[in-house]
C-alpha cells in the first residue's frame, strides 16, 4: 500500500494529542509540525513549540476540545508505577476512554490509540486483557476510522530496547530464549523505534481506511517507514 496524498492532511489540520511520559507522544508532536494547530493535553508542564498549543489537564476530567481534523491518545501508565491492578485500571480506561470521548464530541472522526501487543479481552493477562476491553469500548464510539497501534518491544532512538512498562517487559520475557538470534531475526520481530510507531499512527489515522484498522508490529514498520511520507 502506497502513501496516499490524503495524508498530507496530518500536517495542515488540527491535530488534538494526549500523552503521558512515554516516548511515542513527544515522537508524535515531534511529526506534526504544522501549518495546522496541534493541541496537546498533557498531565504535566510541556514546552510548547511552533504552531502548538499546550493544556494541563486531568485526562479523566478534560474541558471541551477544539476541533479538529484527527486525534491521537498516548496515554498509560504502568503496574510498576500503580503498584496495584486497580489503580492500573483507573488510569487506563477512564482517561483514554474520557479523551476519546471528548474528541468525538469534538467533531473527530479520525482516532488513533496506541495500544499494545497482545491485547485481548480474553488475554491471561491482566495488562493484555485491559487493552482488548479498552479496544473494544474504543470501538464502540462511532468513529469512522479507529486505528489501535499494536507495538511490542520499544527500543530508543538507537535502537537499544527502552525501558518497558508490563506490556513491554511480557514481551521482553517471551522473546527471551530468541535474545541471542536478535541480529539474525526478521525487522518485525526485532524492537521498534518510538518515531516509527509514532509515524505508523499518523500517518494511517491520515490516510488509512474507515473502520478499525489493527497495526500489529510488521504493519506498524510498513505504515511507519520514513518513504511513505513527506
Amino acid at each position: 500500500m502506497k502513501y496516499s496524498a490524503t495524508a498530507t492532511a496530518a500536517k495542515t489540520a488540527d491535530v488534538l494529542l494526549a500523552m503521558g511520559t512515554g516516548p511515542v507522544g513527544p515522537a508524535l508532536a515531534a511529526l506534526c509540525k504544522g501549518p495546522g494547530t496541534l493541541h496537546l493535553l498533557v498531565p504535566s508542564p510541556w514546552p510548547a513549540g511552533p504552531q502548538q498549543t499546550v493544556q494541563l489537564v486531568n485526562p479523566e476530567q478534560l474541558p471541551p476540545l477544539p476541533p479538529a481534523a484527527m486525534a491521537f491518545c498516548c496515554l498509560g501508565t504502568t503496574l510498576k508505577v500503580n503498584n496495584a491492578p486497580a489503580a492500573f485500571r483507573a488510569v487506563q480506561q477512564p482517561a483514554v476512554m474520557a479523551f476519546a470521548r471528548a474528541a468525538r464530541a469534538a467533531g473527530v472522526q479520525r482516532l488513533g490509540v496506541l495500544s499494545a501487543q497482545g491485547a485481548d479481552p480474553r488475554a491471561r493477562y491482566f495488562f493484555h486483557r485491559l487493552k482488548g476491553e479498552l479496544e473494544a469500548e474504543l470501538a464502540l464510539l462511532g468513529f469512522a476510522s479507529l486505528v489501535l497501534a499494536r507495538p511490542g518491544l520499544m527500543a530508543d532512538a538507537a535502537g537499544a530496547p527502552a525501558r518497558p512498562g508490563l506490556g513491554g517487559r511480557l514481551a521482553q520475557a517471551a522473546a527471551a530464549p530468541l535474545r541471542p538470534l536478535r541480529p539474525l531475526l526478521p525487522a518485525a520481530w526485532r524492537p521498534l523505534a518510538a518515531p516509527t510507531v509514532a509515524r505508523a499512527l499518523l500517518q494511517a489515522v491520515a490516510a488509512g481506511p474507515r473502520g478499525v484498522l489493527v497495526l500489529e508490529p510488521p504493519a506498524l514498520l510498513l505504515w511507519g517507514a520514513e518513504t511513505r511520507g513527506g
